[in-house]
């Protein structure tokens, strides 16, 4: 079995930093991955949260794009209850067409906010509602025939931009398997009905002119270091924007600290440790092995890497390690994404 591995940055800004900064970052991290085979970059749509600048997430895939060559950029999701489908298509259309072959489109159901900010941003929570409607809409934007339809998303007709469900449940698996679409499943935070999705999605999967056989991308984080004590330590700071966010007070991503247990509570350990199961930790050789046990128990086709590091050189150092190390355990870089409207290539696992 070969599994690709793939990148989903937060862009992250970090205390003593700015957002101008971890843009910046982003287009860093995106070539940093690119030259070591990682098969594509995913931003996600947060609003109303100071430590993460990827609210407008279709500007950045731009920007990313920009910077890099040949890596696959996109959307890790857009919330698409937050949007009218029309905009998407001229947004993700605009950007197929200025990075041909290079553009994906995950979409999720949840608002990606709070309730306040989702009223700012003069959407309706009813909105979730329609979302299997509103993930065909917007396909026919995207097909060849949309040329001859009354409305029409320029300039996203023909450009087949593939779209993918996101989830964290059952129901994104329900949906992504109706419609012949990709899943990936969000286990980097909540692993809990990880193997019933994957499941569900599999067994009702439908073929569709995108997809002939389903394909499962999983979530996962991953933190290496040159010893297990110093990737440890490196998770610290993941594990507090955590705790930080169970107790409401969003902020800045922090530095690591010696000792996570003098941070959170028992409680709130015991909620991180249910969280952020769907974790690897350690040395480079720990990673690889921790990787390949993943895949081989989801069968997922691709795993999509979270590296929420405080240290932009440390989380380059991660990468690198991870990438390198899995390559000697018996990674391939020239296989192919079977069935999907995608480049090639890309870092693998066996």
């Amino acid at each position: 079995m070969s599994v690709l591995l793939s990148i989903l940055d937060l862009v992250r800004v970090t205390q003593g930093s700015d957002a101008a900064t971890a843009l910046q970052r982003a287009a860093d991290l995106a070539r940093h991955a690119e030259t070591h085979g990682f098969h594509r970059l995913w931003y996600a749509e947060h609003h109303n949260m100071p430590g993460i600048a990827s609210a407008a997430t279709a500007l950045l895939i731009g920007h990313v794009a920009q910077a890099t060559r040949a890596i696959r950029v996109g959307a890790g999701g857009i919330m698409l209850p937050n949007h009218a489908p029309l905009v998407i298509a001229e947004q993700f259309g605009t950007l197929a067409q200025l990075y041909p072959g290079r553009i994906d489109l995950g979409l999720g159901r949840a608002p990606g906010t709070d309730q306040a900010t989702l009223r700012a941003l003069r959407r309706s929570p009813a909105s979730a509602d329609t979302f299997p409607d509103d993930v065909l809409e917007l396909r026919d934007y995207f097909s060849n025939n949309a040329a001859d339809q009354r409305i029409q998303a320029v300039p996203a007709a023909g450009t087949q931009v593939p779209l993918w469900i996101l989830g964290s449940s059952t129901f994104g698996a329900a949906v992504a398997a109706e419609f012949g679409l990709p899943y990936a499943f969000a286990s980097h935070f909540a692993p809990a009905q990880l193997h019933q999705a994957l499941r569900v999605y599999r067994e009702n999967f439908k073929p569709s002119g995108q997809l002939q056989r389903p394909y499962a991308m999983v979530g996962v984080n991953v933190i290496a270091a040159d010893t297990d004590t110093e990737a440890r330590r490196l998770a610290t700071t993941q594990q507090m924007s955590f705790v930080n966010l169970i107790r409401g007070t969003r902020g800045l991503s922090q530095p690591p600290i010696d000792s996570i247990e003098d941070y959170w509570t028992p409680a709130e350990r015991a909620h991180l440790q249910q969280m952020l199961a769907c974790s690897v930790v350690g040395d480079a050789a720990s990673v690889a092995s921790g990787l390949q046990r993943l895949a081989a128990e989801t069968q997922a086709d691709e795993l999509m890497l979270v590296s929420d590091i405080f240290d932009h050189k440390a989380r380059l150092h991660s990468l690198t390690l991870t990438a390198r190390n899995c390559s000697r355990s018996g990674l391939d870089s020239s296989g192919s994404a079977v069935d999907l409207a995608m480049a090639p290539g890309g870092v693998r696992t066996a």
